[in-house]
């Protein structure tokens, strides 16, 4: 009798938060070449629900300049939008020179959400299949780097995830009407991200597709593998050596606090 593969011990929480630091030093590098380069980088995260894109996308995020990176998370398409070309709505955050972006959920929602769900027709669906890798292609072609991730979280993982949201009044705002009705529907997100997979896996943007059971271990390999993706060189400026400030002997009288709203200090005796 065949033994059921054992559950993978999560991964040690020291030692993530070591690598994890060190990585995010290695992602400001990262960015300083790019911008340095004048690259576009765009990196799409997909996946079902509760598979860790939000968590992953934040720590990427946490040690970069607002101004070069970018975070874009489209609503549901308003009317207008509907009757749009399907890529118009993503073609308007593409990056400038020397910018990144990241898209929480992509224009691969058409092929995955939009299906399972019933949102678009299967001709629009069919469409896209055909249409995405030349779209890909054109990005390619204009020198945009595109990273495609796709973050796979099994069956029992994302389970728990759910019903410790449905428990957790702080975060039972993460668990949607839609999640409720995706989570019915696990066997027709299986076949609509192997038709995705199988339409869209180009050369020129491969389908990067990673284990989120383990959000320690999603978080630091998405990470190497966007530092390994596109190869860069340490540019960080050197030390500023900052001039004395001037002095403030001419500014004596301040105006008098009680004039102004100051925050109380709810901590003062902690």
């Amino acid at each position: 009798m065949t033994k059921a593969p054992q559950k993978r011990r999560r991964m040690n929480k020291k030692l993530y938060e070591r690598e994890l630091e060190r990585l995010q030093f290695e992602l400001v590098k990262w960015q300083y070449w790019i911008k340095s380069q004048r690259m576009r980088v765009i990196v799409t995260f997909d996946g079902r629900d509760a598979a860790g894109k939000g968590g992953t996308i934040k720590r990427i995020m946490a040690p970069l300049p607002p101004r070069d990176i970018r975070l874009v998370a489209l609503a549901k398409p308003s009317g207008r939008e509907t009757t749009q070309w399907y890529f118009q709505r993503y073609v308007t955050h593409l990056p400038a020179a020397g910018e990144i972006v990241l898209f929480d959920r992509s224009w691969y929602n058409r092929a995955t959400v939009e299906h399972v769900m019933g949102f678009c027709s299967d001709r629009q669906y069919w469409d896209f299949l055909r249409d995405a890798p030349n779209f890909e292609r054109l990005l390619a072609n204009d020198g945009i780097i595109l990273l495609k991730y796709w973050l796979s979280v099994d069956y029992d993982e994302q389970e728990r995830r759910f019903q410790a949201r449905a428990q957790n009044p702080a975060r039972r705002w993460k668990l949607s009407e839609l999640d409720l009705e995706g989570r019915r529907r696990w066997v027709a997100y299986s076949k609509a991200k192997d038709a995705m997979i199988e339409h869209t896996d180009i050369p020129v943007s491969r389908w990067r597709q990673i284990n989120s059971n383990d959000k320690r271990r999603l978080r630091l390999n998405v990470m190497r593998d966007m530092l390994d993706a596109i190869p860069y060189q340490n540019v960080i400026p050197e030390p500023i050596d900052l001039p004395e400030r001037p002095s403030l002997d001419d500014y004596h009288t301040r105006p008098p606090r009680d004039n102004h709203y100051m925050v109380k200090d709810y901590y003062a005796d902690m």
